[in-house]
C-alpha cells in the first residue's frame, strides 16, 4: 500500500491538562496545535504553511487540487512520503477535507472534540452540558 492511499481515519493528538497549556494561551495557537500532532518541528512548521495554502486557495476560489501534489510538495520543501504522511494526518484530525479532487478546511475536528468535551462533562462528571 502506498502511503497516499493509507487510512486517514485518525490521528493522535497529545492533549495536555495544565492550564498555562491551553492552546489559547500560546503566542502561536497554530503551531501549538501542530506540535501536538506532529512530533517534529520541522513538520509541524510544514502542516502549518500547507493549511494556509488550502485556507488561501479556497478564499480566493481556487481551491487547491489534489493533483497539484506535485508543485505543494515542492513549496513545502517534502519528499513526497513525507508530504502524504503529513497531508493523511491533518485529514484523519479532521482539520482538511478533500471533496471533489480538491482540498478544504473542515470542522470535523472541531465538532469531535466539543463532542467528547460535552460527553465528559455530562455522562461522566455528570454536569448539565449547558453549563460546558
Amino acid at each position: 500500500m502506498k502511503i497516499k492511499d493509507a487510512p486517514k481515519t485518525a490521528t493522535s493528538i497529545v492533549v495536555r491538562s495544565a492550564s498555562n497549556a491551553r492552546i489559547s494561551q500560546s503566542r502561536n495557537p497554530m503551531l501549538e496545535l501542530m506540535r501536538r500532532i506532529f512530533r517534529k518541528e520541522e513538520v509541524a512548521m510544514k502542516a502549518i504553511k500547507f493549511i494556509s495554502i488550502v485556507e488561501e486557495r479556497q478564499k480566493s476560489g481556487k481551491p487547491l487540487r489534489v493533483d497539484e501534489w506535485e508543485k505543494t510538495m515542492e513549496e513545502l520543501e517534502m519528499v513526497r512520503s513525507s508530504f502524504y504522511s503529513m497531508r493523511n494526518k491533518l485529514l484523519g484530525a479532521g482539520l482538511i477535507s478533500i471533496k471533489n479532487g480538491e482540498y478544504r478546511l473542515s470542522g470535523v475536528f472541531s465538532r469531535d472534540l466539543v463532542d467528547m468535551a460535552r460527553w465528559w462533562w455530562s455522562a461522566v462528571l455528570g454536569y448539565d452540558p449547558e453549563t460546558l
